[in-house]
């Protein structure tokens, strides 16, 4: 049975100072996973990135990100939450130094690999520590600005990756880390108290973590070069290794589900009763599929703008920025939304205009669309994920005891960032795969055959659609339309298949209990 508490009371001083830190730490984050969005297509022709190396460069951070999630959030319950918050943003600054500074792509995909085990550290640690130290209303609060924090940087960093790629460099992209990361350590010293599972004994589970960093590893490796390499045989005939990697990816995940069953008490890298609690189980259900509609949307979205369209790095950016502009407007009204709505329905609202935006911009992409319809169907989109995060996030571990706040906020987020791995990988390879048949398919109604037409077909794809600019500068018009129209039918593809998922992620909160017992109460 479950007794009722008063509401505690409004955080206070000491609980911004906690708050403040926590919401930039994770901001930080997620800014960078999207800030390299916009300025990815000048990266690309500065560093001569082919298409499979500009999603890589994308979903090493995610990757990494999702496959140490899990581990990491038990060693905070073992060792620390704020030693492991201070440690992955330590490293997170000096992965951006290398970053910033790198000279190929090797260099610059390894760097992104270095930040994702910073970021890794990060994120569940910055959950752990909210919820660790706010209960009742101030939880609520808490929640709702680390929910905040993540829908508008990543809509926020597109445009300063933009104003950095157009006006300055892109290798700010990375270095404007350096400054902010400082002060996000000094707010760690100063203001975050330290937190553990006093319940968490022995040692890390080694078997565990490499089993879930390996299969986690295996899967996005061959959902990422599926398109590639082939998702059976590669053009020289030969067999791809991609079949053999996602039977690797799911066979590791399947020994780790059963290792993780067979563990005693709290000796397991993650409780998998954390899933016979409703809001949990049935929110990483809707949060996976979300994850890989939105971050699928927000890779493949500045390739069009810019490849094709003919927008500038910042001017993507400063369309892209409608979607923070409608989080930070609905971020406002939550509150009041709060008070006549359940935690369900304000997630199954947002969720719905999340679907119906991009759903919008689907429908109405072509060569000759306006800047502000994508601007329109943008800020709806950010208006949903405004309404979508937060509570999802807040709903979802609500009902989590706190000594298993670490391994629950590991868990969840690494459930989003598969999600988001995916939705780059599965999204990106799709987009890749039919832009090349349809340019193929135009460049053959445009007359051209043989060498000329595998050469331009091979470059558009490589290229992820960049080199498409290149020959609306240069080459001859029909060929340029050719090339143009191919885009924009992939990116309605890719962009219609993103609305579905996020259709996917409504139907399954319907199984979400309406609003959770402790929300308002301590656990």
């Amino acid at each position: 049975m479950h007794v009722e508490k008063p509401a505690s009371p409004a955080i206070d001083r000491a609980g911004w100072g906690v708050l403040l830190t926590v919401g930039f730490g994770v901001a930080l984050v997620i800014m960078d996973a999207t800030i390299v969005n916009v300025a990815l297509p000048v990266v690309m022709v500065d560093l001569g990135l082919n298409a499979s190396d500009a999603q890589w460069l994308n979903a090493s951070y995610a990757l990494t990100f999702a496959a140490l999630l899990i581990t990491v959030g038990r060693l905070g319950d073992l060792h620390g939450r704020r030693k492991l918050f201070g440690i992955g943003m330590a490293l997170f600054i000096s992965a951006s130094v290398i970053a910033g500074s790198a000279g190929n792509a090797a260099v610059l995909i390894g760097a992104r690999f270095l930040q994702g085990i910073g970021a890794a550290m990060v994120v569940p640690s910055t959950l752990s520590i909210l919820n660790s130290t706010f209960v009742g209303r101030a939880r609520n609060i808490a929640f709702a600005v680390w929910g905040s924090a993540i829908g508008g940087m990543a809509a926020l960093g597109p445009l300063l990756g933009g104003w950095l790629a157009t006006n300055v460099s892109w290798r700010w992209a990375f270095w404007v880390n350096i400054p902010l990361g400082l002060l996000i350590l000094l707010g760690i010293l100063r203001a975050v108290p330290e937190s553990k599972d006093p319940h968490a004994v022995g040692a890390l589970d080694l078997t565990g973590a490499a089993l879930s960093m390996l299969g986690m590893g295996a899967l996005v490796f061959g959902l990422i070069e599926g398109s590639w390499f082939g998702w059976w045989r590669q053009d020289d005939g030969s067999l791809s290794p991609v079949p053999l990697a996602l039977g690797l990816g799911v066979l590791l995940m399947i020994v780790f589900v059963w290792v993780e069953s067979r563990r005693v008490g709290e000796t397991g890298l993650v409780n998998l009763g954390l899933f016979r609690i409703n809001t949990f189980r049935f929110g990483v259900i809707a949060a996976l599929i979300v994850a890989f509609g939105e971050f699928g949307l927000l890779f493949t979205l500045p390739l069009l703008l810019q490849g094709t369209l003919g927008y500038t790095a910042l001017g993507t950016g400063g369309v892209i920025a409608a979607l923070a502009l409608g989080t930070f407007v609905i971020s406002a009204m939550l509150p009041r939304l709060g008070g006549v709505m359940s935690q369900r329905l304000i997630v199954q609202v947002g969720l719905l205009l999340e679907a119906i935006a991009v759903g919008g911009l689907a429908w109405t992409l072509s060569l000759e669309v306006s800047r502000w319809v994508i601007i329109g169907w943008l800020f709806l989109y950010g208006i949903g994920v405004g309404m979508a995060t937060a509570q999802l996030t807040s709903l979802l571990l609500s009902d989590v005891p706190r000594e298993m706040s670490g391994q629950a906020s590991g868990l969840q987020s690494s459930v989003r960032q598969v999600g988001s791995a995916f939705g780059v990988a599965l999204l990106g390879g799709l987009l890749v795969a039919k832009l090349e048949s349809a340019t193929r398919s135009g460049l053959e109604a445009a007359g051209l055959s043989g060498a000329q037409l595998e050469s331009l077909t091979t470059a558009v794809k490589d290229s992820g659609g960049i080199a498409i600019a290149g020959l609306q500068r240069s080459g001859p018009a029909e060929i340029a339309h050719a090339a143009s129209q191919a885009m924009i039918d992939a990116s309605r593809l890719t962009t219609g298949a993103a609305a579905a998922a996020l259709i996917l992620g409504l139907v399954a909160t319907f199984a979400l209990p309406k609003s959770s017992h402790t929300t308002e109460q301590e656990q």
